[in-house]
């Protein structure tokens, strides 16, 4: 079927959906600019061309960034992202967590005495920036269900150093396989240019005193 500007109202139903009128039965749609009132918008019918509506359209990709995108809008859209972005990351491992009584608190710990064998408890406690009080339930959980072992340093003997058991390698491994199969989904979708921008961002929220935990995490890469 066809619109032509100057007509009163169309005879299909029609929806706007980001500029675009979608026609609901006829499965076409068209740009339009505005320039004629037809109830209560204006609109000049133009281009129409055939879409899929049971298929999702390449309209529900992320927009690029803004020239201005240090703009209020683009900031707390990185806000968001970073929140609902870790927040559904990690709810892949939740239930594992839980069939042992464990939450994500204790999953940080695991994973960073995975990546640093015999690392002591100071060294976690920056890394994890909690209390020391926080830091002893967590260890305290771990050591329970055997999962972490301490041990006293070698030079120092007044340290404790943490490392996994064979049971604890195991069950961090089968929670990091899951958070890979998210961020593995997700990198491979926006392109080696994009994870590396992601990454840049990422290193730029991270205080310069901060910044030798994160490359010793990398020394075995």
């Amino acid at each position: 079927h066809t619109a032509k500007a100057g007509i009163d109202k169309p005879r299909r139903a029609f929806r706007r959906v980001n500029g675009v009128w979608i026609c609901l039965k006829w499965k076409c749609a068209g740009r339009h600019n505005y320039s004629r009132q037809l109830g209560s918008c204006f609109v000049l019918w133009a281009g129409l061309r055939y879409v899929n509506m049971a298929a999702p359209s390449s309209v529900s990709a992320a927009p690029t960034a803004s020239p201005l995108f240090l703009r209020e809008h683009e900031v707390r859209r990185g806000v968001e992202l970073l929140f609902f972005g870790y927040t559904r990351l990690t709810r892949a491992i939740d239930d594992g967590l839980a069939e042992h009584g464990l939450g994500r608190a204790h999953h940080r710990a695991l994973y960073f005495i995975a990546r640093q064998p015999d690392l002591t408890i100071s060294e976690l406690l920056k890394i994890l920036a909690i209390t020391k009080q926080s830091l002893g339930r967590v260890l305290t959980d771990l050591a329970e269900r055997e999962l972490v072992e301490t041990r006293t340093g070698v030079v120092d003997r007044r340290q404790k150093l943490l490392r996994l058991t064979a049971e604890g390698v195991r069950f961090e491994a089968q929670l990091f396989d899951a958070l890979r199969t998210s961020l593995a989904s997700a990198y491979a979708a926006a392109g080696q240019e994009s994870v590396t921008g992601f990454w840049r961002v990422l290193e730029g929220l991270i205080p310069a005193e901060d910044k030798a935990m994160v490359i010793a995490l990398q020394k075995d890469i």
